[in-house]
């Protein structure tokens, strides 16, 4: 059953042809479909699906930092190290976007965290990818792509070797889904994106998309550096940039797309409760943005959610803008592009550090 079911979601909010471009794996994997792996290998720690829901999904209580947002991603882990449960996962996840009308899905995923059990890199990439395939062939008109994460913790080497691995499983070397671009997540502060130039600089080469969570749980200077030193085309979260001026007109100019997650940032404390999201302020700057869920499971959320929730900082031409939002995130998926060496994606864009007008203070 949809997790709409319980909140009100105006039809025309259902009606619309929905693009996704930030979902992850792991905090996306339907409860049921978790609580059902779990039963199946004996790791319940717990004896009902109730009390497991307070385990895989943020309550409340546990909202307002980026930490306990995250500590509701091992369970999932435990299970999601063999090939079978892998895909069965990816099957659920896309299945249930479709529900919502999502019709393009770009999903991220760091597959070094699911080879703990045995398997390859590449095995866990294809596992995801034949999930997503299974939905494809029932759903003419859906699209898919996976975007590959190296995690911050794991250092910039981990990071070049899994960029050269993601080449290998390109959309354009794929009859179906493949993968479509690259990222980098995890622990944001003390990690910033220079010190991964050498992996994008891969990524791009090889005509992946290139995205980087920044200014989530950082200053704006991370995005600076995401854009910089690491040619990035869009901009996971992106939240800080709304306190330069400079780096707004910026991410204008350059059409450089925010993945904006509004309630996964309400959640972590990147955006204070109470307070309009940023991407009231992307939209009035004339940036490019994507409505998107982060974390359906973990955030208790969905695209209709994510919609129907901002309807009211919209205004009356709610509608209208979440049309436009979601026509122009299409436009700036990476889903068809692989293989292309495009000024963007061979690195032209970039500017040395020297050449960059200087963040502002605020």
């Amino acid at each position: 059953m949809s997790r709409t079911t319980t909140e009100r979601i105006p039809e025309a909010v259902r009606r619309l042809r929905k693009v996704e471009l930030h979902q992850h794996v792991d905090g996306s994997i339907p409860s049921r479909t978790l609580w059902r792996l779990l039963k199946r290998h004996g790791l319940h720690p717990v004896p009902t699906f109730r009390e497991m829901r307070r385990r895989l999904e943020l309550q409340p209580d546990e909202e307002g930092t980026l930490l306990a947002y995250l500590d509701k991603f091992y369970y999932p882990l435990w299970i999601t190290q063999f090939y079978e449960n892998v895909k069965e996962a990816a099957e659920a996840i896309v299945r249930e976007a479709v529900s919502h009308n999502v019709r393009v899905l770009e999903l991220r995923y760091s597959p070094v965290i699911h080879t703990y059990a045995g398997l390859t890199v590449r095995q866990a990439i294809r596992a995801v990818l034949s999930g997503m395939n299974t939905v494809i062939r029932e759903v003419p008109d859906l699209r898919c792509g996976l975007v590959l994460i190296a995690m911050r913790q794991h250092g910039p080497h981990i990071a070049k070797i899994l960029a050269r691995q993601a080449l290998g499983e390109a959309e354009h070397l794929h009859d179906r889904s493949g993968v479509v671009g690259f990222d980098i997540a995890g622990p944001e502060r003390g990690n910033p994106p220079h010190l991964f130039r050498e992996a994008f600089e891969i990524a791009r080469a090889g005509g992946l998309g290139v995205t980087a969570h920044a200014g989530e749980d950082a200053g704006p200077e991370y995005v600076w550096q995401a854009i910089d030193e690491a040619g990035a085309q869009r901009i996971g979260h992106g939240c800080s940039a709304v306190t330069d001026k400079s780096l707004l007109r910026r991410l204008a100019r350059d059409r450089i797309l925010v993945e904006c997650c509004p309630t996964s940032n309400y959640q972590t404390g990147a955006v204070r409760h109470g307070t309009p999201h940023p991407m009231l302020t992307f939209l009035e700057a004339g940036v490019p943005v994507a409505l998107c869920t982060d974390n359906t499971n973990v955030s208790r959320t969905d695209q209709d959610r994510e919609a129907a929730r901002m309807l009211p900082q919209l205004g009356r031409d709610g509608i209208r803008i979440l049309r436009e939002v979601h026509r122009v995130a299409g436009e700036h998926t990476f889903i068809g592009h692989t293989g292309r060496t495009t000024p963007a994606r061979a690195g032209e864009r970039v500017r040395r550090p020297a050449a960059r007008p200087r963040p502002s203070a605020s």
